[in-house]
């Protein structure tokens, strides 16, 4: 398995919309790759949340995390993750 660099930038991207370093690397290893813009990848992963969102302090039951990456030859290379919060 490659490695997964999560730059610091990243870190705290991920660490302001709410996502973990465990969510991330679940979504990039478990989950169906598609392609983006510019000969990116990304994949997503809904988890069961079940509280305040740090985004808007509201009360979610779930949430979607979305990993943007390039899968270089040595290592992937995450680029930005997305965080979604939702009730469905």
């Amino acid at each position: 398995m490659k490695e997964i660099i999560i730059s610091n930038h990243v870190a705290l991207s991920m660490q302001n919309r709410g996502a973990t370093e465990v969510e991330v690397i679940s979504c990039i290893q478990l989950n169906e790759r598609k392609q983006t813009k510019r000969g990116k990848l990304t994949a997503r992963n809904t988890f069961i949340f079940g509280s305040i969102s740090p985004v808007n302090q509201k009360i979610y039951k779930l949430k979607t995390v979305e990993a943007i990456f390039v899968d270089e030859p040595n290592a992937i290379t995450v680029v930005t993750v997305k965080v979604y919060y939702h009730n469905e």
